[in-house]
């Protein structure tokens, strides 16, 4: 993508984030912050380009806003940098915290919802209740005549702009998902790097069903949505008696803070660091959709003044305990637990047969029939996207279930290890069927403990089999040293040609599809056998989906 087209995507997203048309000037302005030396008259150029393709329009002389097309252009451009980006937002809410609780005034972090009827406030108003937020003080507008709200909550990002303001650099590390057992905090069970995500974290793990908050308020069993940050040690002391004093004045949601250098809650706390753990802002709004009730959930979307907040309550009884410092297993990352399932791969190209690394997803077997209907259909309608490979397993305990085993992308990376290329399996990602084909999200392998096309699923987010605009399919982004390049292609082309997804294979230095590789690789897009999977969960069939089960001998699958 040319440094042009770059700075049109910078130009759409300072619009975005304003809430009146804006000139030429302070656009200007924005782009110097940004680290673009861009004067008026060169905005102003970029910006008639930005009107002709309908992303902009003017607005009499008050300037210019964003429209429609230009918000789904933002969406989908420079992807590659959208992965860095969700990071430093989060480091922009930070600076631009400036709340004091000395005087209990200034800008905060908070989190917008909507929801639409009593039943939510109520049950929003029971999970404060039970200290599960980070704050009572909210925002309560009606919106409609419906029962239609929009409910603002603070956000945990506040406590680490409040730390910045005192001196205390708080890095954000992961967004997950914490389990809790007899009331008390025991271990992360999924976490995703804000550093590696297209996707904020706990906006990822908001699927309904990857949560049991009530279960929580009711039985001390569940789990719940968690940041986890890290701080330097030498500042513990003093940002725990800013956290107490924070707590007193109704800010807080802190679940654990470790000692200097020691593992909590499953995750490593480098040497010289503090992990300290806050529930996520968005546990209210997770709650309400637990219930089946409607609600739109966003994640830290802004800045508001503290004083548009005001408690929803003032019986505040916590219902976590203090976690007990005992020795815990480590929190494994996606990539590092398929390590040994990738060199176990030992397919032979010529004679088309050896190990490869499986896909297994259950359904009900009285399904089966309709559901290898909807694979088949699926890939007839798309051969070129769509991995024609299953295999019926029988259900481990279960003999009312049937597994259906699909190729995993991260095969193809076995394959090329196998015959001396070293592939890195980089993304799971998104991937929007237009011409050319673009990501539209990707969640790093190394920065996630779950596959990111699973988490995709869960969010609902692809249009495999739907014809209501382009198709959102899964695909992979793997990147390997160009020095292997014309092995590499021979490799994969034969692999195509058996029937293996390799959608492109880039060149070095080449955004591919909207992701790139690092400098001395080259890029490839492989599709992932969980397509078809995600065709039988669109067409309304229960499927449990797994991913990344175990290594099955091609030669004995089936094709559809």
């Amino acid at each position: 993508m040319s440094e042009s087209e770059h700075r049109m995507i910078e130009i759409l997203r300072i619009l975005s984030e304003q809430e009146k048309p804006t000139g030429s000037k302070l656009i200007a302005d924005e782009l110097k912050n940004k680290g673009f030396n861009l004067g008026e008259r060169a905005v102003r150029y970029h910006m008639q380009i930005l009107d002709e393709k309908g992303f902009t329009e003017r607005i009499g002389n008050s300037g210019r806003k964003i429209t429609k097309l230009g918000l789904e252009k933002l969406e989908k451009g420079l992807i590659y940098d959208q992965v860095d980006f969700i990071y430093s937002k989060f480091e922009e809410m930070i600076y631009l915290t400036d709340f004091n609780y000395m005087t209990q005034e200034g800008k905060v972090v908070v989190n917008t919802s909507t929801i639409y009827n009593e039943e939510s406030v109520d049950i929003i108003k029971n999970i404060i209740q039970s200290d599960l937020s980070v704050s009572p003080y909210v925002n309560l507008n009606r919106i409609g005549n419906n029962g239609e709200m929009e409910v603002t909550t603070l956000c945990g990002t506040t406590i680490d702009g409040v730390l910045l303001n005192e001196g205390i650099p708080s890095q954000p590390k992961y967004g997950g998902l914490l389990k809790i057992e007899d009331s008390e905090p025991v271990k992360f069970t999924e976490l995703i790097s804000y550093k590696k995500t297209s996707v904020p974290p706990l906006e990822a793990f908001s699927a309904k069903g990857c949560t049991s908050i009530m279960d929580v308020v009711e039985n001390g069993e569940g789990i719940i949505p968690a940041n986890f940050r890290l701080i330097p040690g030498i500042g513990r002391e003093k940002a725990i008696n800013i956290i107490n004093k924070l707590d007193k004045i109704g800010i807080g949601g802190v679940i654990a803070i470790s000692e200097e250098e020691k593992d909590i809650l499953g995750l490593s706390v480098p040497e010289g660091m503090v992990g300290i753990s806050i529930v996520g802002g968005i546990t209210p709004f997770c709650a309400v959709q637990e219930q089946n009730q409607d609600i739109e959930i966003k994640i830290a979307e802004e800045i508001k003044d503290f004083k548009t907040l005001s408690p929803i309550t003032s019986k505040i009884k916590p219902i976590l305990k203090d976690i007990k410092p005992t020795p815990q297993q480590k929190i494994s990352f996606l990539l590092s637990k398929t390590w040994n399932l990738i060199q176990q791969v030992n397919f032979d190209i010529e004679k088309r047969k050896g190990d490869i690394i499986s896909n297994v997803s259950f359904i009900d077997k009285d399904k089966i029939d309709k559901s290898l209907s909807v694979m088949e259909e699926t890939y007839n309608d798309n051969p070129k996207y769509i991995n024609p490979y299953y295999k019926l397993i029988n259900h481990p305990t279960n003999d009312s279930k049937i597994g259906i085993a699909t190729i995993c992308s991260l095969s193809i990376d076995g394959i090329l290890i196998d015959n001396g290329v070293m592939s890195n399996p980089k993304y799971g990602g998104l991937l929007e069927l237009t011409e050319p084909p673009l990501f539209i999200d990707l969640i790093s392998y190394n920065g996630s403990t779950e596959d990111p096309h699973k988490i995709f699923l869960a969010k609902n987010m692809t249009s495999i089999t739907r014809n209501n605009g382009s198709n959102k399919i899964l695909a992979s982004f793997k990147e390997i040293p160009y020095i292997s390049r014309e092995h590499s292609v021979q490799l994969l082309e034969i692999l195509n040609n058996i029937g293996f997804s390799i959608y492109k294979i880039g060149k070095p230095r080449e955004v591919t599809y909207n992701a790139k590789a690092d400098n001395y690789n080259f890029g490839i897009v492989t599709g992932s056998g969980l397509n078809t999977i995600g065709a039988i969960k669109e067409k309304g069939i229960d499927v449990e989906v797994k991913a990344i089960e175990k290594l099955l001998p091609f030669e004995k699958m089936d094709r559809l």
